[in-house]
């Protein structure tokens, strides 16, 4: 058993408050649990407006099934145009 995990620091740059980063983050988050099989939610920076951590798992056989995933998974979040991607972090867990 694998675990694919992927921790993503965002910038929310027109963000006027802590309301409307959770609305932005809330969107950004249920659009990739919809499309991908992932659990995922919002893991660091909850107090501050501009930025957010999201993190994102999927549990399979093998990394290369969930590669393709947190590969789509960070393409998806910049298609948005909600946010920018500062860094992205992919690490496997092998059980």
């Amino acid at each position: 058993m694998v675990v694919g995990v992927l921790r993503v620091a965002l910038h929310l740059e027109a963000v006027q408050g802590l309301k409307e980063k959770r609305g932005i983050v809330q969107k950004i988050l249920a659009r990739c649990r919809n499309r991908f099989p992932v659990s995922a939610a919002e893991v660091g920076d909850q107090d501050l407006w501009r930025s957010a951590i999201l993190g994102f798992a999927m549990v399979s056989s093998s990394e290369q099934v969930i590669s393709p995933y947190l590969d789509h998974i960070e393409n998806e979040i910049e298609s948005t145009g909600l946010a920018e991607i500062v860094s992205a972090e992919v690490e496997f867990i092998h059980l």
